[in-house]
């Protein structure tokens, strides 16, 4: 059992006095390639991380219980505007779809970083759906689960997120990204071996907080939506580079980013089948600059990261996320790891920005219930 379930595990004892029936235990994510093309019908491509949100669940009392947060709150009500959000969501999502969630309680215990483009948010909300899944006997498949707690997030958080995060949390397989195409919901594992390749992903947390709803995530979604009315599609998706030329200002700028991007995540998935790590690499880069440039999400702290990272013979580097702050990730081998890490520390001082925090991840499993 990893620490945060037997962490989830401890706090339950505790706080209900008896043991849980099961835990639910999920990821966080990072994405490789493929960001803000979700929304848009078209292709991501993340890997589940390391880093997990755990649920130790049962029937019971109606409270949940934070250990990160040292707070308690009820399962049922309104959106608070709290980690509570989440699991709530999810219980609302069951219940509106439906399935009759009884009352139960629960204690979270994670280490998935926060407001840093890791996917707290989905991790939460993974956790919670394979437990209640399991705890009341829904039979539910994970796409299923997925999509509702896509709603959880749209309906009840308020957040237009896609569907990658959840896909991403409750899909992964260690060693393997997956490649998700958006609209039509498949999803298919693609190799990434960065053991044995002596690669790894650096995660830079800028140590810039980034909360979805306060910043202009849904505006960029709405932009893209009157891109498309303009070019006559349904989705973006469906937009080829020569259609730019019918758009003019922010809607152009916007579309220009996700045609391109979904092109770059299929070059990526071609790329890993043939172990080209370097080519990968390049079109990290080309995605940041996109993300900058079009998208208009970067921040200072990640573009002097990417920078950075490309001077230290990073393979690739982008920012990772929705962008506003969070995090950004560089491809490097392993033994430059440190070196860029003091790099970044050091610049980032000159630069008088907050100091960052660096994290080691692997492509890892994804949910899934411990009894």
């Amino acid at each position: 059992m990893r620490d945060n379930e037997e962490g989830a595990r401890a706090a339950y004892r505790v706080r209900f006095d008896t043991e849980p029936e099961l835990i639910g235990s999920a990821p966080g994510r990072i994405n490789l390639i493929g960001e803000h093309t979700d929304y848009n019908g078209g292709f991501v491509l993340p890997c589940a991380i390391n880093f997990r949100v755990a649920a130790a669940m049962g029937q019971g009392t109606g409270e949940l219980y934070s250990v990160d947060f040292d707070e308690a709150r009820p399962s049922g009500g309104c959106k608070e505007d709290s980690w509570v959000d989440y699991p709530r969501g999810v219980a609302w999502a069951l219940a509106d779809a439906g399935y009759t969630v009884g009352r139960f309680q629960a204690a979270f215990a994670g280490d998935v970083p926060r407001a840093s483009g890791l996917s707290s948010s989905a991790a939460i909300e993974c956790a919670t759906g394979v437990a209640l899944n399991d705890l009341f006997g829904f039979g539910l498949d994970y796409k299923e689960l997925a999509r509702l707690c896509q709603r959880a997030e749209n309906r009840f958080v308020g957040v237009n997120s896609g569907i990658m995060d959840q896909y991403a949390s409750l899909l992964c397989r260690r060693d393997a990204a997956l490649l998700i195409d958006c609209r039509s919901l498949e999803a298919t594992s693609v190799p990434f071996r960065l053991e044995e390749s002596g690669l790894s992903l650096l995660v830079c947390d800028t140590g810039v907080e980034r909360e979805l709803g306060n910043t202009g995530y849904n505006d960029r979604r709405a932009s893209c939506e009157r891109a498309a009315q303009e070019l006559s599609v349904d989705l973006l998706r469906d937009a080829t580079l020569e259609d730019l030329d019918r758009l003019r200002g922010v809607e152009l700028k916007r579309a220009r980013h996700v045609i391109s991007e979904n092109e770059r995540v299929l070059a990526a998935v071609e790329a890993l089948k043939r172990s080209d790590y370097a080519g990968l690499g390049r079109l990290m880069y080309e995605s940041h600059a996109s993300l900058r440039d079009d998208y208009e999400v970067s921040t200072r702290e990640l573009d002097a990261f990417v920078t950075i990272a490309s001077n230290y013979q990073a393979l690739g580097a982008r920012l990772t996320g929705a962008g506003f702050g969070g995090c950004a990730i560089a491809l490097i081998a392993d033994d430059a790891v440190e070196v860029l890490e003091e790099a970044v520390i050091s610049r980032f001082a000159e630069a008088g920005f907050g100091r960052p925090t660096f994290y080691v991840v692997q492509p890892s499993d994804g949910a899934e219930v411990v009894q």
